[in-house]
């Protein structure tokens, strides 16, 4: 993520901002952009082409611009096929949710990662369904392009509990972002032609039963000497739940350094908005986290916290998270399309 600044007085803004605390201008976040508009009187901006907030300021403290004559729903709100209604108990997590997913949203622009939705591809195209188990049963996860999530995620006491219960290092909204999307994008990138055959070879076969992986992972646990060969425990139970969670890996490494970056912890080189192509950008990018990650976990340390990384990257992993960077590289959709509603 970038370090964003006013447009109007130069003051430092956090990605949520909708108001400048300093000199008390509305803004909005341009995803085409991907940068912070000052908007007028009326509520539009003041640079053409005029932009107005998103239909979900207050519902999901959405700060994302959208054209005036357009849809009123910016790109990322527009990516949720269901929500809490109005009134709804469950709202404030939801919009702890939204927040995590334009963070998301945005890093898949900045990787030229293809978007399509449920208007461009009705069947199978990315859509969310953003619901709460204090209700009814909900269980995150993915199907043919719709991700679900349980909004009480957003509960910390809920989500550690969970966390525990399921012996996971780490559990955060946006990491669950980037795992189910994960699933979404094997699909994508992986299914069929060359990649699948390079997927196999390196993850497995993905059309192993699913439902026996999954009892035999809760009844069993992970196999002795995991570590050496996956980035978590949970990557163990099926050559999906591997990619998916290499993924996610890759995301993380990828916003992570480009925020280090942007805040001068890192070469002002290795953000994610420059080139890191092929396998050179790759070792590149790893030599670059693993000092980063090492300094982070000392940082954390320091401030009596756990490890902010607890993950160790194995060669096998690596070639795994090669495989993904190749793909993800070789997908390049025009950060204008993805960032059109």
């Amino acid at each position: 993520m970038r370090d964003f600044v006013c447009p109007h007085c130069g003051q430092q803004l956090a990605f949520e901002n909708s108001v400048c605390l300093n000199c008390g201008n509305a803004i909005g976040f341009d995803l085409a952009a991907r940068d912070f508009a000052v908007l007028g009187e009326g509520g539009t901006t003041v640079l053409e082409p005029a932009r107005k907030m998103c239909a979900n300021l207050h519902v999901a403290a959405c700060n994302w611009l959208v054209p005036v004559d357009g849809e009123p729903l910016c790109r990322s709100c527009s990516l949720t096929r269901t929500r809490p209604a109005d009134g709804d108990p469950a709202l404030p997590a939801f919009a702890e949710a939204e927040a995590a997913k334009r963070r998301l949203v945005v890093e898949l622009v900045e990787l030229s990662l293809p978007i399509n939705d449920r208007t461009a591809d009705p069947e199978k195209g990315l859509t969310f369904d953003l619901l709460s188990s204090e209700h009814e049963n909900v269980i995150t996860g993915h199907d043919s392009g719709v991700i679900t999530l349980d909004l009480a995620e957003g509960d910390d006491v809920h989500r550690e509990q969970l966390r525990i219960s399921m012996d996971e290092p780490y559990r955060t909204l946006l990491g669950h972002f980037r795992h189910e999307t994960g699933h979404y994008f094997f699909f994508v990138l992986a299914e069929t032609g060359p990649a699948r055959q390079e997927f196999e070879k390196l993850f497995g076969d993905p059309d192993l039963d699913y439902q026996e992986a999954l009892d035999r992972h809760y009844s069993q646990g992970a196999p002795e000497g995991w570590e050496d060969n996956y980035v978590s425990s949970y990557a163990t139970m099926h050559p999906a739940e591997d990619w998916a969670e290499t993924f996610a890996h890759y995301l993380h490494i990828r916003d992570t350094i480009d925020t280090a970056a942007a805040f001068g912890f890192a070469p002002a080189g290795a953000a994610a908005t420059q080139p890191l192509a092929g396998d050179v950008g790759f070792d590149r990018m790893i030599a670059l986290w693993l000092p980063l990650a090492w300094s982070l976990n000392m940082l954390n340390r320091s401030m009596g916290h756990k490890d902010l990384y607890p993950f160790v990257l194995p060669p096998t992993v690596l070639d795994k998270m090669r495989l993904v960077h190749k793909l993800v590289a070789a997908s390049n959709t025009p950060a204008e399309v993805n960032a059109t509603v």
